[in-house]
């Protein structure tokens, strides 16, 4: 299951780089993320949504959850295009994509610290 939602390579090739700042590098995703979805909730317009889309869509790829990249793009690419119909419930696939990416974030962290 989590192989749909991350990508263990970048995870591990992160890890190699990070050594023992990858656990820090792992929360200080999670809290920018966070931080980054705030926004996306909060934005009143395209132009906010789309340049919050795009932030977290990079952290997104850079940290391997290929899923929420992918969403991140296609809420991005709707915002360019001022196609905002039905946006809300593309936001809340990202959120729901992110309640899911999280612990599984959270494990990864908690096993780097196990090493």
């Amino acid at each position: 299951m989590a192989d749909t939602h991350l990508d263990r390579d970048v995870l591990s090739a992160l890890q190699e780089v990070m050594e023992d700042g990858y656990p820090e590098l792992l929360d200080t995703f999670l809290a920018d993320s966070e931080e980054r979805l705030s926004l996306l909730q909060k934005a009143d317009n395209a132009d906010q949504l789309g340049a919050a889309a795009h932030s977290l869509k990079g952290s997104c790829s850079n940290m391997g959850a290929t899923r929420l990249a992918e969403l991140c793009h296609e809420l991005e690419q709707r915002a360019k295009q001022k196609s905002l119909e039905g946006i809300e419930a593309l936001v809340g696939e990202i959120d729901g994509e992110f309640a899911i990416v999280r612990p599984l974030y959270e494990a990864e962290r908690q096993r780097s610290l196990a090493e």
